[in-house]
């Protein structure tokens, strides 16, 4: 039940290379799916999680509590969007920190009903598996799922056609107020930037209308930033581009550098709703994964990552952009900062190729590049470089993506 991508065992890791057991180097735009952010073995990482290693592996915060976890809630609370008053608090996954999304929505709300988009993933729990929109590998055999989900349009601009996001909102609208009533959504929650959906940017407008109409309607409205969030689209969360202030906000991957830690923070008011004992796990917000985050954050403040994330996009854009004039079966070159895409479809056709797509990321990790690709269709390249990667290794990196393109053509 579990696979790999690629069957090299990685030994070391770190400034944007990997390396094998067998000694090969390889340029990793992966970054383990968006999660080494701050760049393998991060020294600021290395130093927080060697001295807390030392101190102490576990209590459980809900035992005996420790620093450690209330720092990070802090640092969480001073740099998601907004200057409410907010409260956060620690899990394991990026599942998790949705599920207890929804679940501290629901007691705010006293609803039920969950909406979700086209094409969005938030995990693979069943609660969460019945959120994420696409089938295989994530739910195929894995029913029932959990009731009470419901999946309304979203913005996907290669395959919309002319309609713009306010228009694709206004749908998505009217289906929420005629099949499931307003005053029965308990949250609404989306990507800003899907992931596994396709590295999806919504044309503007329908992001903030989403968001208009669940305050209007007080429904508690959740950015799921697990993949987008902290400095990966060239903003500390994707939210800030569209100029949205979440009631809600899931995080992990790239929190900690690498170590399991996710996290919901939120409005206060809505945060304190749930009775004492409501949240919280084993091992969330384990001690040591809390000092990996302090150091990731710090790093990030320290080194401008935003920064860092905006520049890897003014290298990379136009070079894929070039790619696509010169070969047609890139039908769109998207994303935002260390977040971009590549769609492969059939030359002369809207149709997905996701045989092309296969046979191309293997070309590229057979030429020393780990490469991604996503997608409801299959058929999505994503390209997600550590911060940390230099300009030199992401030229070469492109440099062969585009060998890639003209071999399987």
């Amino acid at each position: 039940g579990v696979g790999v991508s690629w069957p090299v065992f990685i030994v070391k890791a770190g400034g944007g290379v990997l390396v094998d057991v067998d000694g090969n180097s390889m340029i990793d735009l992966g970054s383990g799916i968006a999660v080494t952010t701050v760049g393998n073995a991060n020294p600021y990482v290395v130093e927080g999680v060697s001295r807390q290693v030392a101190d102490f592996t576990h209590t459980c915060f809900m035992v005996t509590p420790y620093a450690g976890y209330v720092e990070v809630c802090e640092a969480l609370n001073r740099v998601t969007p907004g200057d409410h008053e907010k409260r956060s608090a620690l899990f394991n996954s990026g599942a998790e920190a949705v599920e207890n999304a929804v679940k501290i929505a629901r007691a705010y709300t006293k609803r039920t009903a969950v909406v979700v988009v086209e094409h969005g993933y938030h995990g693979r729990t069943n609660l969460t598996m019945g959120m994420t929109a696409k089938n295989m590998p994530y739910k195929e055999g894995f029913g029932p799922f959990a009731p009470e989900i419901y999946r309304v349009p979203t913005s996907y601009p290669f395959r919309d056609g002319p309609h713009t996001g306010p228009e694709v909102a206004k749908w998505a609208i009217s289906r929420i107020e005629k099949e499931i009533g307003a005053s029965n959504v308990a949250a609404i929650i989306i990507e800003p930037v899907q992931g596994e959906g396709g590295f999806i940017v919504p044309a503007p407008g329908y992001f903030s209308a989403m968001a208009d109409f669940a305050k209007a309607n007080g429904i508690a409205f959740v950015a799921d930033e697990i993949q987008s969030g902290f400095c990966r689209t060239g903003d500390w969360f994707a939210s800030e581009h569209e100029g949205v202030v979440p009631d809600l906000i899931t995080t992990a991957k790239g929190i900690a550098g690498g170590m399991p830690l996710a996290a919901v923070t939120g409005r206060a008011e809505i945060m304190d709703s749930v009775h004492a004992g409501g949240l919280g796990g084993t091992y969330g917000g384990n001690p040591v994964a809390c000092a990996a985050a302090l150091g990731a954050i710090r790093w990030m403040e320290d080194e401008d990552a935003p920064g860092r994330a905006r520049a890897i996009e003014a290298l990379m854009m136009p070079r894929l952009r070039s790619m696509q004039e010169n070969h047609p079966a890139i039908g769109d070159v998207r994303g935002r900062g260390a977040m971009l895409a590549i769609e492969i479809v059939k030359v002369g056709t809207m149709e997905p190729d996701p045989e092309r797509t296969a046979a191309l990321a293997r070309f590229c990790v057979a030429q020393g590049v780990i490469v991604l690709t996503t997608g409801t269709y299959g058929n999505v390249f994503r390209f997600l470089p550590p911060l940390t990667m230099p300009s030199h290794l992401l030229e070469e990196a492109l440099g062969i993506i585009e060998q890639g393109l003209d071999a399987t053509a």
